[in-house]
């Protein structure tokens, strides 16, 4: 988890405020998460508890990704299936999926868009 979140840090830039959110998994609760959120101001960010619904665009997502993606392939091992989500993140979801709700636009057309204007 802390890898993933060191990644998407990455990719923002040192400029940007940084809010994780997330739901009352024990791994939240870690020191060694708090510590990193505190030494690299991110702000951690929890679902209430017992609230499902605070969740419920990720649930969402997850459950678009297990259909349109997930289901309908193999893999052998760990290295293909982070392969596999990689390529349903980074080349299928941000750059070419496009939704309803950002006006038929990718992700990334829209993120452009608003860069521009």
């Amino acid at each position: 988890m802390l890898d993933a979140l060191k990644s998407a840090m990455a990719k923002v830039g040192p400029d940007v405020q940084v809010i994780f959110h997330s739901d009352r998994g024990s791994q939240y609760a870690s020191e060694a998460y708090r510590s990193f959120c505190s030494s690299n101001s991110v702000l951690p960010s929890m679902s209430r508890r017992g609230n499902c619904y605070d969740n419920s665009y990720v649930e969402s997502w997850f459950g678009g990704f297990k259909k349109e993606w997930l289901y309908r392939r193999k893999y052998r091992n760990e290295s293909e299936l982070k392969a596999i989500v990689f390529d349903y993140i980074e080349v299928w979801y941000n750059r070419k999926r496009k939704h309803s709700a950002l006006g038929y636009l990718s992700p990334m057309q829209f993120e452009i868009n608003c860069a521009v204007q």
